[in-house]
């Protein structure tokens, strides 16, 4: 196996990956994609093409993704009292690009949760020997430190581990990455190469001139372990795991096709055929036969007992096609609600006596795992610094629903919230889950929300059309 080259678990895990990565460049990213909209048999190039420039996406993957990753960031990470006073000082730019914890941890928990896999490797800046910092004011002046990098799922090419002390643990890992480098006086150019990474090594290899992956510079490290944390989201092994929404990007897929099909149909509906019945026909050269003339003055000849008439669609084809998006559609806010739903798990003795520690869903387990992660990515921090501990993180977790119905009506209401539906759509999916009346009109309701005026709290506030405030956006923030 090259350098360069994906292992067969990461060949395996990257069949998803092309689909996630189009899904979440909505419509124009999967216009490009045009094995997701495969031409029917017999369909010419340029009836496909025209098929594909109209074809549009309705983004339930990229908002169910958005919803769960906002449930457990919806309140800021809360740092444990464990975790020393200068690492808590590096929290505040933990990649060395201005970003906090929390918001670098946003990102991560959404590549986990997109893909299923990814990692942060706990790096430290080379410090050359003539330069080597004797003490804590020269590390800060020099800024050596160790930092956070986020390693994203298609930069993982492959790994070795063995077992040392019953313990799995990493011998070797492989990461692409790009360097940018200077590029004349005014340009950069970003240069691929692969790290690989070993206990108390690493090396980069880079290609040549003649296109081949030689090693390009090598250095010691002074801790003896790979400073790499995997996250997952699915976990399958080590090293392997999955997204917890795959299922529904598939559906989503499936949707993407039946829009497309439905579209097709309404056009071909919408225009009505000229059928006449007793005509006589052209001959193989197309001439001869009954001439059409359309016109306020003009008139056709027809044979005695032909007949001319429009011939439209039935519909019923239509109707059938409406109705099997709205399933769809229905059926992916079920599955992406499915993570929010309370599930029984192994209870020991302690947790019997508490069915929140008994009853999760899969997302605040998914949650609970991310924590672990992080919490071994602060370690190696620690270790970098030569601290004991380098402390724990927590995150939000009181999102869980009892049962689907409810599960499904959060997510709707989430997406209500960010502007992805309407109010009038909220109110009548809640219709449909049993949330709210089936004798509610929402046009109605909407209307008397408008008459009510502004919500309690919100007197004096700049308000939209139903009564709610609008949030500014503060002048010094931006």
């Amino acid at each position: 196996m090259k350098v360069n080259e994906q292992s067969e678990i990461v060949k395996s895990m990257a069949v998803h990956w092309g689909t996630i990565h189009a899904l979440l460049g909505g419509t124009a990213r999967m216009r490009t994609c045009k094995h997701l909209l495969p031409k029917w048999p017999g369909e010419d190039k340029e009836s496909y093409d025209n098929r594909l420039a109209v074809a549009t996406l309705f983004p339930a993957f990229r908002r169910t993704l958005g919803v769960m990753v906002g449930k457990p960031f919806s309140k800021e990470m809360t740092l444990g009292e464990d975790v020393p006073s200068v690492i808590q000082e590096y929290c505040e730019d933990i990649n060395l690009e201005g970003q906090n914890l929390h918001s670098f941890s946003i990102q991560v928990f959404e590549e986990v949760m997109a893909y299923g896999l990814c990692g942060i490797l706990v790096d430290a800046p080379v410090v050359p020997a003539s330069t080597k910092p004797r003490t804590v004011a020269d590390e800060k002046a020099l800024g050596v430190r160790p930092y956070f990098t986020f390693v994203r799922h298609d930069q993982i090419l492959g790994w070795k581990a063995v077992k040392i002390a019953g313990v799995l643990t990493m011998t070797m890992l492989r990461i692409m990455e790009e360097v940018e480098e200077d590029d004349g006086e005014f340009g950069t150019v970003c240069v691929p190469q692969v790290r690989v990474l070993q206990p108390g090594v690493w090396q980069t290899y880079r290609k040549n001139a003649q296109d081949v992956w030689v090693e390009h510079e090598w250095g010691i490290t002074t801790i003896n372990v790979i400073p790499f944390v995997p996250f997952y989201g699915k976990r399958l092994g080590f090293m392997h795991g999955e997204s917890p929404l795959e299922d529904l990007a598939y559906l989503n897929v499936k949707h993407w096709q039946s829009q497309s099909d439905q579209d097709t149909i309404l056009h071909v509906a919408r225009v009505p055929i000229l059928a006449m019945i007793g005509a006589e026909a052209a001959d193989d050269q197309g001439k001869g036969g009954t001439q059409l003339v359309v016109g306020m003055s003009a008139g056709v000849k027809i044979p005695l007992g032909g007949d001319m008439k429009y011939v439209e669609h039935t519909g019923a084809a239509i109707d059938s096609g409406a109705k099997s998006l709205d399933d769809l559609e229905e059926q992916m806010i079920q599955t992406g609600a499915e993570l929010l739903v309370k599930k029984p798990g192994d209870r020991s003795a302690t947790e019997s006596a508490n069915d929140a520690e008994g009853n999760k869903s899969d997302l605040q387990r998914t949650v609970e795992n991310f924590e672990d992660s992080m919490d071994q990515a602060l370690q190696l921090m620690a270790l970098w610094i030569n601290q004991p501990e380098g402390g724990h993180i927590s995150l939000f977790k009181d999102f869980g629903a009892f049962n689907l119905s409810d599960a499904s009506a959060q997510l709707v209401l989430s997406m209500q919230q960010q502007g992805l539906i309407t109010k009038e759509t909220a109110l009548t999916e809640m219709q449909r889950r049993g949330v709210l009346s089936p004798d509610l009109v929402p046009e109605d309701e909407l209307e008397k929300v408008k008459e009510e005026g502004p919500a309690l709290g919100a007197a004096g506030e700049e308000l939209d059309e139903f009564g709610n405030p609008i949030k500014k956006t503060d002048p010094a923030a931006e």
